[in-house]
């Protein structure tokens, strides 16, 4: 026996079954195995792929006003987050405090829609890259998945989305004893526009804190005639020095390879030194100190004066930074 046949606008994205009920599909039909539910109530003729077709999936049977939240907001966003988040498998949302509170087994429901803004990605309401952040200090402290490292990283993210660093401290300053507030507040005065990817901000981390010159963030390079160059990573133009960070992703290929030496053969010919960077010197001691040396050569620093041990990647804000706690009597 054939299969009733779907609307057609219903097998282009996630539709509600009393929806079809409603016009005409059976609940036999509904129950067909061409058909997949991804959440209660929900059918679609696709297994959902990724977040956003779940968010979708999710937001076409929502009850209330909501937004997706937290770990959610930032993947939609594009915000960078640890690989325990990127996998999280559970919807975040957020709702009004005075909501009642959605219970669905994929979906974790968190509270204060209000006091957030919402904006709209791929068509779905998300809490903005100021509020996501602030909220991702629901994920800081001992045992959780985001340290201090993490939220700079998302915050320089979020920065460039907002294309300013100002609503990153409003969100903060308009909560009232928000989790995660000491390192919130110690990430934030570290955070910069223009980074472009995670390994660039800890790149960039690392050597201010062994006490090299901050450098600029994929600024212009230009030679001495006036020709441009590019755009690198890292760049210190009083002492024409470029550090560029080489991932995995983006470097290892063959064609890769070519076009990385033509274009530092480039920019070497208009009188920059290139100082190229790979996650080891990010994170392994001894990497990072040889890296750190190369760089303070090429800086004109005294290696001596380098603070190695600092720079290394850190996950809590310093103990000192915490406002102590008042003994009680």
């Amino acid at each position: 026996m054939e299969s009733q046949a779907l609307p057609p606008d219903l097998l282009l994205r996630p539709f509600r079954t009393q929806d079809a009920l409603a016009r005409g599909v059976t609940p036999s039909r509904l129950r067909a195995g061409d058909l997949w539910t991804p959440t209660p109530g929900v059918r679609t003729a696709e297994i959902p792929m990724n977040l956003r077709e779940r968010a979708a999936a999710f937001a076409a049977v929502a009850p209330q006003e909501f937004a997706f939240a937290h770990a959610t907001a930032a993947r939609l966003l594009g915000i960078p987050l640890p690989y325990a988040l990127e996998e999280d498998p559970d919807i975040h949302i957020v709702t009004c405090t005075a909501a009642n509170r959605i219970r669905r087994g994929e979906v974790r429901g968190h509270r204060g829609l209000e006091s957030r803004r919402v904006v709209e990605v791929h068509g779905l309401p998300v809490v903005g890259p100021a509020d996501t952040w602030a909220d991702l200090g629901e994920y800081v402290g001992a045992g959780l998945p985001v340290g201090l490292d993490d939220l700079i990283v998302a915050g320089d993210s979020a920065a460039n989305l907002l294309g300013e660093l100002a609503p990153l401290k409003r969100a903060i300053e308009s909560r009232v004893r928000p989790r995660g507030k000491v390192t919130l507040t110690f990430a934030l005065p570290r955070v910069r526009m223009g980074s472009w990817s995670p390994m660039e901000t800890r790149s960039r981390l690392m050597v201010m804190r062994a006490g090299l010159p901050e450098p600029k963030l994929n600024a212009p390079v230009v030679s001495r005639s006036g020709d441009w160059l590019g755009f690198g990573d890292l760049v210190w133009e009083e002492q024409r020095v470029v550090g560029e960070f080489l991932g995995v992703e983006f470097h290892t290929r063959l064609r890769d390879r070519v076009h990385d030496g033509l274009r530092r053969d480039r920019v070497e010919r208009g009188d920059w030194a290139v100082v190229e960077i790979v996650s080891t010197d990010v994170f392994e001691h001894d990497a990072r100190a040889a890296k750190l040396r190369e760089l303070a050569g090429f800086l004109g620093v005294n290696p001596h004066l380098l603070d190695v041990m600092s720079a290394a990647p850190q996950f809590f804000a310093p103990a000192q930074f915490a406002r102590p706690r008042r003994r009680r009597s």
